[in-house]
């Protein structure tokens, strides 16, 4: 009997534990999954054109701390696989992150409709799909949109990624570094954009022009270079996502009273157009959390598992610092119990290093029309192990919601490359109404802390209170033969004042001393 006659007599075998009976070569890759422990069920092997329900492909929970990368040409469900992987975490008491960029993630608080293709799609994979929401919170960067307000300081968002955003070269971006550590020394608090135009613009006077010699390196010119990035940026209505009271990343480590982990959805439709701004914002949520959570080693599960969409925007026209430092944070951020998933298009929209890190692989379909788009493929090919597949041709004729898997077993290894059809989500497969999910925010712990915004007495108030006393405390012309007394520079004023000496005598406060300041520039938190 040919192998593809021993496949279709194994499917139609309706009884559980036939597996033995299925063709060599799938029983193989299929006894790669038959995990002991807790694992998130993916759904079934694909093998010879066939669903083989038998064969049940899962991803072990422990490993969900050595990242992934969930990839796939658009419309080909990687929405969908992250509702999936997301819901089954929540159902374990993990926690989850997600980037909602389209605006159709808010249906997971709500349950499906299991209309006649759900239906089959689980009559297919042996799935026991029953109607389900699940507890979650919706956030939007700045309150722009719908969800809890999301915002960070200038001075804790850092130089690297504000220069990142601002689209500053390198030279550019040591400088802005140069500022920053300025700031940081001289007790002017940078909360948020207007604080960091203050400084500059001091700088840049003809009377800070003196304090620019005390900050190597940097030039005149770069720092006006800098001043109109930052005006053009706030012009572009970015103010809102910089400011007080900052969010801490801390609130998404958070379990419902029901036991099942809460998952955090990013709306960003409303700032689509700004791609830069949120990917850079992911990445100092993460860098945050680095830098706060503590060492645990290997876990049961994750703290946290954190889904990256849109992936490539982080990492086009990144410097190599820049990239050096994602591939640090990912590397060591597995021993603080979050896991990291990239979501993307092709696998080569992440660096190779970064990729590397990656443990655990669900690649949907991609599409070859073009010679760039046969290139990308065969790159694609080579980043997975050895396989029973032609996976050329089978990555290009998968269906939706049907996709090529690898993980990490228990032991580390990675699991045989397996072609899977998915389950669907037992949560809504779309966004919710508005109305419900304006309700839910309202509704939430989080929003009387950080619904309205703060702006306390900062490096604008500062240096505009010095200015104004200056104007006011100007000198009468000197009586002839006497020489005029020297004025203190602004500066001078501020660090000569009764606050700033105070807050230079308090060890224990950010404020009179140098903010540390970690991989990214971003500085330490002070809880």
């Amino acid at each position: 009997m040919s192998d593809s006659e021993t496949a279709r007599s194994a499917a139609s075998r309706e009884t559980r534990g036939s597996a033995p009976a299925l063709p060599k070569d799938a029983l193989e890759i299929a006894a790669g999954y038959a995990f002991a422990g807790p694992a998130l069920d993916l759904g079934a092997l694909l093998w010879d054109g066939l669903c083989l329900p038998d064969a049940q492909i899962r991803i072990p929970l422990p490993m969900l701390n050595r990242h992934g990368l969930v990839a796939g040409a658009t419309g080909t469900g990687k929405t969908k696989t992250l509702q999936l992987i997301a819901e089954q975490l929540s159902a374990q008491g993990v926690p989850v992150f997600l980037a909602d960029v389209k605006g159709d993630l808010s249906g997971i608080s709500a349950p499906g409709t299991g209309d006649a293709r759900v239906q089959g799609r689980a009559a297919d994979v042996h799935q026991q799909w029953t109607a389900t929401g699940f507890p979650a919170e919706f956030f939007a960067l700045g309150g722009v949109g719908h969800g809890i307000p999301v915002r960070a300081t200038v001075t804790s968002f850092g130089p690297v990624l504000l220069s990142k955003v601002l689209g500053l070269n390198q030279t550019q971006e040591q400088s802005l570094g140069l500022i920053f550590h300025y700031a940081d020394t001289k007790g002017l608090e940078l909360f948020d954009l207007k604080d960091l135009r203050a400084v500059v613009a001091f700088l840049t006077s003809d009377e800070g022009r003196a304090e620019l010699k005390t900050i190597g390196g940097l030039s005149t010119a770069t720092a006006g270079v800098i001043l109109r990035s930052l005006t053009a940026f706030e012009a572009q209505g970015m103010a809102d996502f910089f400011g007080e009271p900052e969010f801490e990343p801390g609130d998404f480590l958070r379990a419902a009273d029901d036991g099942r982990g809460i998952v955090s959805v990013l709306e960003l439709p409303a700032v689509q157009d700004r791609p830069q701004l949120f990917s850079t914002f992911l990445m100092w949520l993460l860098a945050d959390l680095f830098h706060d959570l503590p060492e645990v080693g290997d876990v049961d599960k994750p703290k946290l598992v954190f889904f990256f969409d849109e992936a490539h925007l982080l990492f086009d026209g990144a410097s190599k610092a820049f990239l050096d430092s994602i591939t640090q944070t990912v590397r060591l951020i597995r021993s603080k119990g979050v896991g990291v998933f990239f979501v993307t298009q092709t696998p080569k929209d992440v660096p190779s290093d970064v990729l590397a890190q990656l443990g655990n692989r669900v690649q949907h379909a991609l599409r070859a029309f073009t010679p760039e788009d046969q290139k990308a493929l065969r790159a694609t090919v080579k980043t997975f192990p050895n396989s029973a597949y032609d996976l050329e041709e089978l990555l290009t004729g998968l269906g939706t919601g049907e996709a090529v898997v690898t993980v990490l077993s228990e032991k580390g290894a990675p699991t045989p490359v397996a072609a899977t059809r998915l389950r669907a989500p037992e949560s809504l497969m779309g966004p919710v109404d508005a109305a419900v999910l304006d309700r839910a925010v309202r509704e939430s712990p989080l929003y009387g802390r950080y619904a309205q915004a703060v702006d306390r007495e900062s490096a604008y108030e500062k240096l505009t209170a010095a200015q104004e006393r200056q104007r006011t405390d100007q000198p009468q012309a000197p009586a002839r033969g006497r020489a005029p007394k020297q004025e203190p520079t602004l500066v001078e004023q501020v660090v000569d004042s009764g606050m700033f000496k105070s807050l230079a005598r308090s060890v224990g406060t950010q404020l009179g001393r140098e903010i540390t300041r970690t991989l990214f520039g971003t500085a330490r938190r002070r809880r």
